[in-house]
Protein backbone atom coordinates (compact mmCIF):
# COMPACT_ATOMS: atom_id res chain seq x y z
CA UNK A 1 0.00 0.00 0.00
CA UNK A 2 1.29 3.50 -0.64
CA UNK A 3 2.58 5.97 1.97
CA UNK A 4 -0.41 8.33 2.31
CA UNK A 5 0.01 12.08 3.97
CA UNK A 6 -3.05 13.43 6.31
CA UNK A 7 -4.08 15.70 3.11
CA UNK A 8 -4.31 12.96 0.75
CA UNK A 9 -8.05 12.06 0.07
CA UNK A 10 -9.64 8.89 1.32
CA UNK A 11 -10.89 7.78 -2.14
CA UNK A 12 -9.39 8.99 -5.21
CA UNK A 13 -11.37 10.38 -7.79
CA UNK A 14 -11.23 7.28 -10.75
CA UNK A 15 -11.44 8.27 -14.51
CA UNK A 16 -14.19 5.84 -15.20
CA UNK A 17 -16.49 7.55 -13.33
CA UNK A 18 -19.45 8.59 -14.34
CA UNK A 19 -20.30 12.05 -14.74
CA UNK A 20 -22.50 14.46 -12.28
CA UNK A 21 -26.33 14.74 -13.36
CA UNK A 22 -27.72 18.08 -12.95
CA UNK A 23 -31.34 18.63 -13.17
CA UNK A 24 -33.04 21.73 -13.53
CA UNK A 25 -36.59 21.81 -12.51
CA UNK A 26 -39.15 24.29 -13.77
CA UNK A 27 -41.95 26.12 -12.37
CA UNK A 28 -44.93 24.09 -13.45
CA UNK A 29 -47.17 27.34 -13.97
CA UNK A 30 -44.11 28.90 -16.80
CA UNK A 31 -43.59 25.23 -18.23
CA UNK A 32 -47.16 24.43 -18.61
CA UNK A 33 -47.59 28.13 -20.35
CA UNK A 34 -44.69 27.53 -22.61
CA UNK A 35 -46.15 24.39 -23.58
CA UNK A 36 -49.25 25.99 -24.42
CA UNK A 37 -47.89 28.80 -25.96
CA UNK A 38 -50.57 31.34 -24.05
CA UNK A 39 -49.95 34.86 -24.00
CA UNK A 40 -50.42 36.40 -20.37
CA UNK A 41 -53.53 37.65 -20.08
CA UNK A 42 -53.11 41.56 -19.39
CA UNK A 43 -56.42 41.40 -16.90
CA UNK A 44 -55.39 38.89 -15.06
CA UNK A 45 -53.40 39.50 -11.12
CA UNK A 46 -49.76 39.23 -11.97
CA UNK A 47 -50.66 43.37 -13.51
CA UNK A 48 -48.47 45.80 -11.62
CA UNK A 49 -52.09 47.95 -10.31
CA UNK A 50 -49.49 50.59 -9.52
CA UNK A 51 -47.26 50.98 -12.23
CA UNK A 52 -49.36 54.00 -13.40
CA UNK A 53 -47.44 55.84 -10.13
CA UNK A 54 -44.15 54.19 -11.08
CA UNK A 55 -44.13 51.95 -8.77
CA UNK A 56 -42.60 48.48 -8.77
CA UNK A 57 -45.67 46.79 -6.72
CA UNK A 58 -45.97 45.66 -3.19
CA UNK A 59 -44.57 42.45 -2.30
CA UNK A 60 -46.10 40.74 0.61
CA UNK A 61 -44.92 37.88 2.40
CA UNK A 62 -47.04 35.23 2.56
CA UNK A 63 -48.68 34.40 6.21
CA UNK A 64 -47.88 30.95 8.47
CA UNK A 65 -50.29 28.80 8.59
CA UNK A 66 -49.56 27.49 12.12
CA UNK A 67 -52.25 29.30 14.84
CA UNK A 68 -50.20 30.00 17.87
CA UNK A 69 -53.76 30.54 19.70
CA UNK A 70 -55.66 27.37 19.22
CA UNK A 71 -56.69 25.03 21.84
CA UNK A 72 -56.29 21.52 21.07
CA UNK A 73 -59.21 20.67 23.18
CA UNK A 74 -61.59 23.39 23.19
CA UNK A 75 -65.08 21.32 23.50
CA UNK A 76 -65.50 18.36 25.57
CA UNK A 77 -65.16 15.28 23.59
CA UNK A 78 -65.18 11.16 24.08
CA UNK A 79 -66.44 8.70 26.29
CA UNK A 80 -63.19 9.20 28.72
CA UNK A 81 -63.80 12.74 29.47
CA UNK A 82 -67.44 12.73 30.11
CA UNK A 83 -67.13 9.93 32.97
CA UNK A 84 -64.30 11.45 34.39
CA UNK A 85 -66.09 14.60 34.74
CA UNK A 86 -69.23 12.94 35.89
CA UNK A 87 -66.89 11.20 38.50
CA UNK A 88 -64.88 14.63 39.42
CA UNK A 89 -67.87 16.72 39.68
CA UNK A 90 -68.19 16.21 43.87
CA UNK A 91 -64.51 16.24 43.32
CA UNK A 92 -64.91 19.97 41.94
CA UNK A 93 -67.22 21.51 44.24
CA UNK A 94 -65.06 20.55 47.30
CA UNK A 95 -61.95 22.26 44.97
CA UNK A 96 -64.37 25.05 44.21
CA UNK A 97 -64.89 26.06 48.01
CA UNK A 98 -61.00 25.36 48.41
CA UNK A 99 -60.57 27.69 45.62
CA UNK A 100 -63.06 30.85 46.83
CA UNK A 101 -61.63 30.27 50.94
CA UNK A 102 -58.12 30.70 49.64
CA UNK A 103 -58.60 33.69 47.60
CA UNK A 104 -60.73 35.46 50.01
CA UNK A 105 -58.33 34.92 52.89
CA UNK A 106 -54.93 35.74 50.22
CA UNK A 107 -56.85 38.67 49.51
CA UNK A 108 -57.45 40.18 53.15
CA UNK A 109 -54.06 39.22 53.99
CA UNK A 110 -53.04 41.68 50.83
CA UNK A 111 -55.21 44.67 51.51
CA UNK A 112 -53.95 44.56 55.27
CA UNK A 113 -50.21 43.89 53.80
CA UNK A 114 -50.87 47.25 51.51
CA UNK A 115 -52.91 49.30 54.82
CA UNK A 116 -51.28 52.44 55.28
CA UNK A 117 -48.88 51.95 52.72
CA UNK A 118 -48.41 55.42 50.75
CA UNK A 119 -44.82 55.33 49.22
CA UNK A 120 -44.91 52.71 46.55
CA UNK A 121 -42.04 54.26 44.44
CA UNK A 122 -39.92 52.37 47.03
CA UNK A 123 -39.50 48.84 47.84
CA UNK A 124 -41.91 47.25 49.92
CA UNK A 125 -41.10 47.44 53.88
CA UNK A 126 -40.21 43.87 54.81
CA UNK A 127 -43.07 43.39 57.56
CA UNK A 128 -45.62 43.43 54.95
CA UNK A 129 -43.58 41.54 52.73
CA UNK A 130 -43.59 39.28 55.16
CA UNK A 131 -47.04 39.70 56.09
CA UNK A 132 -47.54 38.85 52.16
CA UNK A 133 -46.09 34.84 52.51
CA UNK A 134 -49.83 34.45 53.80
CA UNK A 135 -51.33 35.15 50.25
CA UNK A 136 -48.33 32.88 49.39
CA UNK A 137 -49.44 30.22 50.95
CA UNK A 138 -53.16 30.36 49.93
CA UNK A 139 -51.28 30.70 46.56
CA UNK A 140 -49.85 27.21 46.58
CA UNK A 141 -53.85 26.29 47.30
CA UNK A 142 -54.97 27.96 44.91
CA UNK A 143 -52.80 25.58 42.35
CA UNK A 144 -53.79 22.80 44.28
CA UNK A 145 -57.56 23.13 44.35
CA UNK A 146 -56.84 23.78 40.01
CA UNK A 147 -55.42 20.19 40.18
CA UNK A 148 -51.31 20.85 40.08
CA UNK A 149 -51.07 18.59 43.43
CA UNK A 150 -47.20 18.34 42.54
CA UNK A 151 -45.36 20.12 40.09
CA UNK A 152 -42.25 19.38 38.70
CA UNK A 153 -39.31 21.34 38.79
CA UNK A 154 -35.62 21.13 36.64
CA UNK A 155 -32.73 23.84 37.52
CA UNK A 156 -32.65 26.01 39.98
CA UNK A 157 -33.08 29.74 40.19
CA UNK A 158 -30.38 32.15 40.03
CA UNK A 159 -29.59 34.66 42.93
CA UNK A 160 -30.93 38.15 42.31
CA UNK A 161 -27.71 39.46 42.06
CA UNK A 162 -26.53 37.38 39.07
CA UNK A 163 -29.82 37.74 37.36
CA UNK A 164 -32.45 40.86 38.33
CA UNK A 165 -34.87 40.20 35.43
CA UNK A 166 -36.56 36.82 34.75
CA UNK A 167 -38.37 36.01 31.15
CA UNK A 168 -40.96 33.27 30.54
CA UNK A 169 -43.29 31.97 27.91
CA UNK A 170 -47.07 32.31 28.30
CA UNK A 171 -49.36 29.68 28.07
CA UNK A 172 -52.47 29.84 30.66
CA UNK A 173 -53.39 32.22 33.67
CA UNK A 174 -51.45 29.68 36.00
CA UNK A 175 -48.51 30.41 34.92
CA UNK A 176 -48.28 33.97 36.89
CA UNK A 177 -50.04 32.15 39.79
CA UNK A 178 -47.25 29.87 40.32
CA UNK A 179 -44.67 32.91 39.95
CA UNK A 180 -46.14 34.40 42.65
CA UNK A 181 -45.58 31.48 44.88
CA UNK A 182 -42.46 30.59 43.81
CA UNK A 183 -40.48 34.43 44.20
CA UNK A 184 -43.30 36.72 44.43
CA UNK A 185 -41.47 38.61 41.35
CA UNK A 186 -42.48 42.28 40.50
CA UNK A 187 -44.56 41.82 37.03
CA UNK A 188 -45.22 44.09 34.37
CA UNK A 189 -48.66 43.92 33.02
CA UNK A 190 -51.34 45.71 31.00
CA UNK A 191 -52.94 48.42 32.72
CA UNK A 192 -56.32 46.91 32.44
CA UNK A 193 -55.58 44.42 34.94
CA UNK A 194 -55.40 46.89 38.08
CA UNK A 195 -59.60 46.71 37.95
CA UNK A 196 -60.12 43.62 37.77
CA UNK A 197 -61.56 41.93 41.18
CA UNK A 198 -58.87 40.51 43.94
CA UNK A 199 -56.39 40.15 40.60
CA UNK A 200 -56.06 43.89 40.99
CA UNK A 201 -55.27 44.25 44.74
CA UNK A 202 -52.76 41.42 44.76
CA UNK A 203 -50.45 42.53 41.76
CA UNK A 204 -50.45 45.88 43.44
CA UNK A 205 -48.70 44.08 46.26
CA UNK A 206 -46.35 42.69 44.26
CA UNK A 207 -45.30 46.69 42.76
CA UNK A 208 -46.75 45.76 39.18
CA UNK A 209 -44.93 48.33 36.41
CA UNK A 210 -48.42 49.12 34.30
CA UNK A 211 -47.75 49.62 30.50
CA UNK A 212 -50.14 50.22 27.63
CA UNK A 213 -48.77 48.37 24.60
CA UNK A 214 -50.22 50.94 22.05
CA UNK A 215 -48.47 53.75 23.75
CA UNK A 216 -45.32 54.71 22.77
CA UNK A 217 -44.68 56.70 25.99
CA UNK A 218 -45.91 54.60 28.45
CA UNK A 219 -43.63 51.95 26.67
CA UNK A 220 -40.91 53.78 27.33
CA UNK A 221 -41.85 54.75 31.21
CA UNK A 222 -42.23 51.04 31.75
CA UNK A 223 -38.79 50.05 30.66
CA UNK A 224 -37.31 53.05 32.28
CA UNK A 225 -38.86 51.50 35.51
CA UNK A 226 -37.85 48.41 34.48
CA UNK A 227 -34.70 49.09 35.05
CA UNK A 228 -34.66 51.16 38.04
CA UNK A 229 -36.36 47.99 39.71
CA UNK A 230 -33.81 45.37 38.09
CA UNK A 231 -30.97 48.03 39.46
CA UNK A 232 -32.17 48.09 42.83
CA UNK A 233 -31.53 44.66 45.39
CA UNK A 234 -34.47 45.85 47.79
CA UNK A 235 -36.91 45.46 44.43
CA UNK A 236 -38.29 41.80 43.81
CA UNK A 237 -36.72 40.48 40.61
CA UNK A 238 -38.80 41.31 37.99
CA UNK A 239 -40.64 38.99 35.36
CA UNK A 240 -41.93 39.53 32.01
CA UNK A 241 -43.61 37.88 29.47
CA UNK A 242 -42.01 39.18 26.26
CA UNK A 243 -44.27 37.20 24.20
CA UNK A 244 -47.25 39.84 25.57
CA UNK A 245 -50.29 37.44 25.31
CA UNK A 246 -50.79 33.60 26.34
CA UNK A 247 -49.88 31.19 23.21
CA UNK A 248 -50.95 27.02 23.05
CA UNK A 249 -47.29 26.19 24.12
CA UNK A 250 -46.53 24.54 20.90
CA UNK A 251 -45.15 27.90 19.13
CA UNK A 252 -43.08 30.68 20.16
CA UNK A 253 -44.40 33.49 18.79
CA UNK A 254 -42.51 36.93 18.41
CA UNK A 255 -40.76 38.52 21.51
CA UNK A 256 -41.07 42.30 23.13
CA UNK A 257 -38.07 44.31 24.13
CA UNK A 258 -38.68 45.17 27.00
CA UNK A 259 -36.94 42.88 29.28
CA UNK A 260 -33.69 43.45 27.05
CA UNK A 261 -33.42 47.14 26.67
CA UNK A 262 -31.73 48.01 30.11
CA UNK A 263 -29.44 45.00 29.57
CA UNK A 264 -28.83 43.09 32.60
CA UNK A 265 -28.79 39.14 32.60
CA UNK A 266 -31.17 37.85 32.20
CA UNK A 267 -32.62 34.25 33.34
CA UNK A 268 -35.31 32.43 31.09
CA UNK A 269 -37.90 29.75 32.68
CA UNK A 270 -40.17 27.80 30.77
CA UNK A 271 -43.13 26.31 31.34
CA UNK A 272 -44.88 22.85 30.06
CA UNK A 273 -48.12 21.45 30.03
CA UNK A 274 -48.08 17.66 29.44
CA UNK A 275 -51.62 16.32 28.43
CA UNK A 276 -53.50 13.34 26.60
CA UNK A 277 -56.90 14.51 26.93
CA UNK A 278 -57.72 17.92 28.30
CA UNK A 279 -54.96 21.46 26.91
CA UNK A 280 -54.48 23.85 29.54
CA UNK A 281 -53.63 26.51 27.20
CA UNK A 282 -55.88 29.83 27.52
CA UNK A 283 -56.40 30.10 23.61
CA UNK A 284 -59.59 30.02 22.00
CA UNK A 285 -61.62 28.93 25.13
CA UNK A 286 -63.52 30.94 27.97
CA UNK A 287 -62.25 31.33 31.10
CA UNK A 288 -64.98 29.51 32.56
CA UNK A 289 -64.60 26.45 30.51
CA UNK A 290 -60.97 26.23 31.13
CA UNK A 291 -61.57 26.52 34.85
CA UNK A 292 -64.47 24.19 34.95
CA UNK A 293 -62.34 21.62 32.89
CA UNK A 294 -59.29 21.85 35.42
CA UNK A 295 -61.88 21.66 38.13
CA UNK A 296 -62.83 17.78 36.71
CA UNK A 297 -59.73 16.42 36.17
CA UNK A 298 -58.09 14.19 38.66
CA UNK A 299 -54.52 15.78 38.35
CA UNK A 300 -52.98 18.26 35.61
CA UNK A 301 -49.77 17.98 35.05
CA UNK A 302 -47.09 21.26 35.30
CA UNK A 303 -43.43 21.34 34.66
CA UNK A 304 -41.17 24.60 35.37
CA UNK A 305 -37.43 24.18 34.09
CA UNK A 306 -35.00 26.86 34.93
CA UNK A 307 -32.52 27.81 31.72
CA UNK A 308 -28.68 29.25 32.15
CA UNK A 309 -29.10 32.75 32.45
CA UNK A 310 -28.08 34.99 29.38
CA UNK A 311 -25.78 37.71 29.46
CA UNK A 312 -25.63 40.12 27.10
CA UNK A 313 -22.66 40.91 24.43
CA UNK A 314 -20.36 43.93 24.09
CA UNK A 315 -19.84 45.06 27.56
CA UNK A 316 -23.70 45.33 28.11
CA UNK A 317 -23.94 46.87 25.22
CA UNK A 318 -25.77 44.56 22.68
CA UNK A 319 -28.49 45.73 20.35
CA UNK A 320 -31.66 44.59 22.30
CA UNK A 321 -32.95 42.75 19.60
CA UNK A 322 -30.07 40.32 18.97
CA UNK A 323 -30.20 40.21 22.90
CA UNK A 324 -33.92 39.30 22.94
CA UNK A 325 -33.46 36.91 19.42
CA UNK A 326 -30.41 35.08 21.65
CA UNK A 327 -33.17 34.60 24.19
CA UNK A 328 -35.86 33.48 22.69
CA UNK A 329 -33.34 30.69 20.50
CA UNK A 330 -32.79 29.86 24.29
CA UNK A 331 -36.43 28.91 24.90
CA UNK A 332 -37.28 27.56 21.50
CA UNK A 333 -34.32 24.88 21.65
CA UNK A 334 -35.26 24.12 25.47
CA UNK A 335 -39.39 23.77 24.19
CA UNK A 336 -38.23 22.09 21.05
CA UNK A 337 -41.20 24.38 19.17
CA UNK A 338 -40.71 26.52 16.49
CA UNK A 339 -40.64 30.60 16.34
CA UNK A 340 -42.90 32.88 14.47
CA UNK A 341 -43.34 36.21 13.90
CA UNK A 342 -46.74 36.34 14.74
CA UNK A 343 -47.46 39.16 17.90
CA UNK A 344 -50.36 39.91 20.12
CA UNK A 345 -51.43 42.51 17.12
CA UNK A 346 -52.33 38.74 15.10
CA UNK A 347 -54.85 37.68 18.41
CA UNK A 348 -56.10 41.76 17.52
CA UNK A 349 -56.97 40.02 14.32
CA UNK A 350 -57.94 37.00 15.05
CA UNK A 351 -60.59 37.90 17.53
CA UNK A 352 -61.87 41.06 15.11
CA UNK A 353 -62.52 38.39 12.41
CA UNK A 354 -64.24 35.89 14.96
CA UNK A 355 -66.56 38.94 15.95
CA UNK A 356 -67.33 39.65 12.80
CA UNK A 357 -68.41 35.78 12.38
CA UNK A 358 -65.78 34.72 9.40
CA UNK A 359 -65.46 31.02 9.01
CA UNK A 360 -61.77 30.51 9.07
CA UNK A 361 -60.51 33.05 11.69
CA UNK A 362 -57.41 31.89 11.97
CA UNK A 363 -56.55 32.81 8.47
CA UNK A 364 -56.36 36.31 8.95
CA UNK A 365 -53.45 36.74 11.19
CA UNK A 366 -50.40 37.57 8.94
CA UNK A 367 -47.68 37.44 11.73
CA UNK A 368 -47.85 41.50 12.92
CA UNK A 369 -44.65 41.52 13.58
CA UNK A 370 -43.09 41.03 10.69
CA UNK A 371 -45.44 43.37 8.88
CA UNK A 372 -44.74 46.09 11.85
CA UNK A 373 -41.26 45.66 10.84
CA UNK A 374 -41.60 45.80 6.90
CA UNK A 375 -44.76 48.49 6.55
CA UNK A 376 -44.57 49.98 9.60
CA UNK A 377 -48.00 49.29 10.05
CA UNK A 378 -49.65 49.25 13.86
CA UNK A 379 -51.87 47.01 15.12
CA UNK A 380 -54.79 48.79 15.59
CA UNK A 381 -53.70 50.16 12.19
CA UNK A 382 -54.02 46.31 10.83
CA UNK A 383 -57.30 45.77 12.79
CA UNK A 384 -59.02 49.10 11.18
CA UNK A 385 -57.67 47.90 7.57
CA UNK A 386 -59.33 44.29 8.27
CA UNK A 387 -62.84 46.09 9.57
CA UNK A 388 -62.67 48.00 6.31
CA UNK A 389 -61.72 44.98 4.15
CA UNK A 390 -64.85 42.82 5.48
CA UNK A 391 -66.97 45.45 5.00
CA UNK A 392 -66.53 44.97 1.54
CA UNK A 393 -67.81 41.69 2.05
CA UNK A 394 -65.19 39.43 0.02
CA UNK A 395 -65.52 36.36 -1.33
CA UNK A 396 -63.97 32.79 -0.08
CA UNK A 397 -60.81 34.00 -2.37
CA UNK A 398 -60.30 37.35 -0.94
CA UNK A 399 -61.66 39.55 -3.62
CA UNK A 400 -64.19 42.09 -3.53
CA UNK A 401 -66.88 43.61 -6.06
CA UNK A 402 -66.11 46.64 -7.65
CA UNK A 403 -69.13 48.80 -6.14
CA UNK A 404 -68.63 47.30 -2.69
CA UNK A 405 -64.69 48.67 -2.70
CA UNK A 406 -66.65 51.92 -4.06
CA UNK A 407 -68.96 51.98 -1.49
CA UNK A 408 -66.76 51.06 1.61
CA UNK A 409 -63.45 54.16 0.77
CA UNK A 410 -67.35 56.11 -0.40
CA UNK A 411 -65.50 56.87 -3.70
CA UNK A 412 -67.56 58.08 -6.99
CA UNK A 413 -67.04 56.23 -10.50
CA UNK A 414 -64.21 57.77 -12.84
CA UNK A 415 -62.59 56.83 -15.80
CA UNK A 416 -59.17 55.69 -14.31
CA UNK A 417 -61.67 52.91 -11.63
CA UNK A 418 -63.75 51.89 -14.55
CA UNK A 419 -60.87 50.30 -16.70
CA UNK A 420 -61.21 46.46 -16.44
CA UNK A 421 -57.53 45.31 -16.15
CA UNK A 422 -56.69 48.26 -13.59
CA UNK A 423 -60.09 46.63 -11.58
CA UNK A 424 -58.91 42.68 -11.89
CA UNK A 425 -55.32 43.68 -11.02
CA UNK A 426 -56.12 46.30 -8.15
CA UNK A 427 -58.81 43.85 -6.32
CA UNK A 428 -56.66 40.94 -6.93
CA UNK A 429 -53.55 42.60 -4.80
CA UNK A 430 -56.57 44.10 -2.43
CA UNK A 431 -57.12 40.77 -1.49
CA UNK A 432 -57.28 39.07 1.91
CA UNK A 433 -53.79 39.21 2.62
CA UNK A 434 -52.36 42.06 1.21
CA UNK A 435 -55.63 44.47 2.86
CA UNK A 436 -54.68 43.26 6.00
CA UNK A 437 -51.22 43.95 5.54
CA UNK A 438 -51.06 46.90 3.43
Amino acid sequence: MANRDLESPLLSSQLSDPPHIILKVHDSDSSIQQSNNHKPNPNTSSRNPFEFIGSDGLSVPPPSTLDPFRNETPNIEGLYEVIKIVICLPIAIVRLVLFGVCLATGYVATKIALLGWKDKHNPMPKWRSRLMWVTRGCTRCILFSFGYHWIRRKGKLAPREIAPIVVSNHVSYIDPIFYFFEFFPTIVAAESHDSMPFVGTIIRAMQVIYVDRFSPSSRRLAVTEIKRKASCGRFPRVLLFPEGTTTNGRVLISFQLGAFIPGYAIQPIIVRYPHVHFDQSWGNVSLGMLMFRMFTQFHNFMEVEYLPIVSPLDNCKENPSHFAKRTSNAIASALNVVQTNHSYGDLMLLMKASELKQEKPSSYMVEMAKVESLFHISSLEAVNFLDKFLSMNPDASGRVKFNDFLRAFRLRTCTLSEEKPWEAAFLSDYGRNSCISF
